[in-house]
């Protein structure tokens, strides 16, 4: 996946999971709570890898256009 597919679905599952978990909270079904949490915490887990592919991206531009304006 691409580092904004990966932000877009992480974005995307922390609010799934943050909905599911005021849900569960509401009917007082702790396994949903929990399952909530677990989601939020994938999609945070996702955004993060989204914004390391960038980072690493930027880092490999940064250093390629350096070589090139060394030749």
């Amino acid at each position: 996946m691409g580092s904004t597919t990966d932000k877009v679905k992480g974005a995307a599952n922390q609010v799934g999971g943050k909905i599911k978990e005021s849900v569960g909270k509401a009917i007082g079904n702790e396994q949903m709570q929990a399952e909530g949490n677990v989601q939020q915490i994938k999609g945070k887990a996702q955004q993060t890898l989204g914004e390391a592919k960038d980072a690493v991206k930027s880092t490999a531009n940064k250093v390629a256009d350096s070589v090139n304006k060394k030749l």
